[in-house]
């Protein structure tokens, strides 16, 4: 049994036309914001969205499974996010300690 890598990355500006390329490909409109891109073999077989959380695919492929660890890969990074992300102040405050204002 053999397996063929998926590159899970961030797209930048120079891919641009391939993911234009890829949401013609699936007769969806271009995706905006962050994206991430699943290369097969080199080329983008898939992509997703962060913010509208909307996925493209080339269908002469078969793209689920790099779909499915896009999503993956998205879930991660919004946990590692939320991880990271600063408390409130009002969380970190005593029990008991209020302001009389």
């Amino acid at each position: 049994m053999s397996y063929t890598p998926v590159i899970i990355r961030a797209a930048n500006d120079d891919d641009l036309p391939l993911l234009h390329d890829l949401a013609a490909l699936d007769s969806a409109p271009p995706l905006a914001g962050p994206v991430l891109v699943a290369f097969v073999d080199g080329r983008p077989w898939a992509a997703y969205g962060l913010e509208d959380d909307r996925v493209i695919a080339d269908p002469f492929h078969p793209s689920a499974e790099a779909s499915g660890l896009l999503r993956l890969r998205a879930r991660q990074l919004r946990a590692a996010q939320e991880r990271t992300r600063p408390r409130r102040a009002w969380l970190r405050r005593p029990a008991g300690r209020f302001s009389a204002s």
